[in-house]
């Protein structure tokens, strides 16, 4: 590779609209590890910016599960 190459900068993530779960009531739950504000994982809340819309919805249909309790 070109050293001009390995110097380009990333694009930018598509633009999503999903929106956010997050309500700021930020406390993982030892026993589920489950924020206890929008139910996402640790995992989940940290990958969220990067995540595609197909991506977020399915965390959503996720979230949806663990309130119902499946």
């Amino acid at each position: 590779m070109p050293a001009s190459a390995a110097r380009q900068p990333r694009p930018d993530p598509a633009p999503t609209t999903v929106r956010s779960p997050c309500i700021s009531v930020c406390r993982i739950d030892p026993r589920t590890e489950w924020c206890a504000g929008c139910w996402r994982t640790l995992d989940e809340i940290a990958e969220w910016g990067t995540m595609g819309d197909a991506e977020r919805l399915a965390v959503w249909r996720l979230i949806e599960q663990r309130r119902a309790g499946g």
